[in-house]
Parts: C-alpha cells; structure tokens; sequence
C-alpha cells in the first residue's frame, strides 16, 4: 500500500526512514494561520489535529485511494502560542520568553484516505526551560540559526537545543514533531505495514 506524507519536513521524514517506513514525501499548500484563525479558543491539542487533517486532506483530493499521513506541532508557554520564529531577532525573543518556563508541545498525527480522516491522535509534551541568558543565546543561536527556523520551539533535541532543557516530560518522537509509535501502530492497522 502506498502512503504519501503530507510534509516535507526533515525531522518527519527522518523519524519515518529511521522506522523503516515507505512513503512519498509531498509537500501541502494550506494557509495555516487563516486556518487557526477560525480556531480560536481551541485547545491546542485541537488545533494541532485541526492541522494535520487539513495538510493531510489538501494532499489526499490529489491522490484518491492512497494513505496520506499529516502531522503538526505547535508550542504554548503560559497560554501563549508560538509559531516558527520568522527571524533570528524573533527567535532570540522566544527563547527569552521560554526561560525558566515550561514549554507545552503538542503533536499530532492524521491519515485520510479518499477524502476522510480514518485516523487521528494527538500527544503533549512537557520542557522544562532552564534560565537562558542572554550570551546563551546569542551563542546557541550562532550554532542553531537557520536550522531551527523551521522548529516552533527554537530546537532541535537532537543537536543544541537539548540544553535548553533542565527535565523533559513525554515521549522522544513527540518532541522530535510526530507522535511516531501510534502512528506505526495505525500503519500496520491500514495494511501499510507488516503487522
């Protein structure tokens, strides 16, 4: 069974190679923040699935019959949502509201075939900011900018940003930007993969 997904995001594609999972990678052509705008007051968790049905459905009208697989992240710290830093000055501002907060990452997963969601989940992560300075981030920023440009919380946990964080609450997958293991498991649930 051929699965499409609906992404072309590094760290999704690396999660589902790592796994062993064969996919195409295409890209999705939705307008996010007009979509969130008609969410508001939403649960983030709600967002975050609102999000990955509507990439994984823009992807799936093009290609009936086929699994699409769409995913989300988003970041909340004290009730307040952040999306990618559009600049480096931005990015520096995030990561200073962050310190010695704890950042909420939601997760979320769709699959949809013929035009329908068959699937979807949502998972929370907990990161526990320790005080940044200011030289800290300037420094961090000089090794991590532009790779996190792309990442809502300003990190990549594989590389530089795990020292952003004192403890962390939740699972890997989730933090890297897909809830990976219930995604696998509603895979071999569809036939898409060995069960």
């Amino acid at each position: 069974m051929t699965l499409v997904l609906a992404s072309q995001s590094l760290s999704r594609r690396t999660m589902l190679d790592d796994a062993g999972v064969t996919y195409h990678a295409m890209p999705t052509q939705i307008d996010e923040r007009a979509l969130e705008a008609g969410l508001v007051g939403a649960a983030p968790d709600h967002i975050a699935l609102a999000l990955s049905r509507a990439k994984a459905l823009a992807v799936s009208a093009n290609h009936p019959a086929t699994l699409v697989l769409g995913s989300d992240s988003l970041v909340e710290v004290e009730g307040r949502r952040f999306d990618k830093p559009a600049s480096r000055a931005q990015a520096a501002e995030h990561l200073m509201f962050f310190s010695g907060r704890t950042i909420q990452l939601h997760s979320a997963a769709a699959l949809v075939r013929d035009g329908r969601v068959v699937w979807d989940h949502a998972a929370l992560a907990r990161l526990a900011v320790r005080p940044l300075s200011a030289t800290f981030i300037a420094d961090y920023l000089d090794h991590e900018w532009p790779a996190v440009a792309g990442c809502v919380g300003v990190f990549r946990i594989e590389a530089r940003g795990v020292q952003l964080f004192e403890s962390i609450d939740g699972d890997h997958f989730t933090i890297l930007g897909m809830p990976l293991l219930p995604v696998l498991g509603a895979l071999r649930d569809f036939g898409a993969l060995a069960s």
